[in-house]
């Protein structure tokens, strides 16, 4: 997969937030773009927000661990933001969590209209089933403009496919 950082800074680059729950594969998927890769992730514990540019867009990455999960609390509602990814692992036990979490975000007036990429982290994105994970999440009901990307944050599958579809939304 080719990397989408590059250090084009004069280009006023849409700004993404990307968030999900704690140990989906957020901070994984952020590392897997860059030159100087790190090998060992720790799950996070607490509350951070990364920053990362990219040749097209600059991404806000919301990293809420486990100790403080309600993420929604967390991001800015006066920022003026292009598009939300949000990053599942489909894990049956939390799935209700997730979808409950990501419902939360959606109701925020400077999100619910943002283009949304959900992106599945799974070790075989094969595996994803698109349309059930789209009934799971009621993504008809809650959102106009979204795309289900199965990826695997340990490879970088998909992640590049996403936001080539995240960009398209935009222009």
């Amino acid at each position: 997969m080719g990397n989408l950082l590059g250090s084009d800074n004069n280009i006023q680059k849409p700004k993404l937030i990307m968030t999900g729950l704690d140990n989906a594969g957020k901070t994984t998927i952020l590392y897997q773009q860059k030159p100087d890769k790190i090998e060992n992730l720790i799950p996070r514990i607490g509350f951070l927000v990364e920053q990362f540019k990219s040749k097209q867009f600059e991404i806000f990455a919301w990293d809420v661990g486990r100790a403080d999960r309600c993420v929604y609390i967390h991001i800015p509602k006066d920022s003026n933001y292009d598009g939300l990814i949000y990053v599942d692992y489909a894990d049956k036990e939390r799935m209700e969590y997730a979808i409950c979490e990501l419902q939360k975000l959606l109701i925020i007036d400077e999100i619910k209209d943002l283009p949304l990429l959900l992106l599945i982290n799974k070790k075989d994105p094969c595996q994803v089933n698109i349309q059930e994970i789209a009934l799971q999440f009621s993504l008809e009901k809650l959102c106009k403009n979204w795309h289900i990307q199965p990826c695997s944050a340990l490879t970088g599958d998909g992640v590049k496919d996403g936001l080539k579809w995240m960009q398209k939304q935009i222009k």
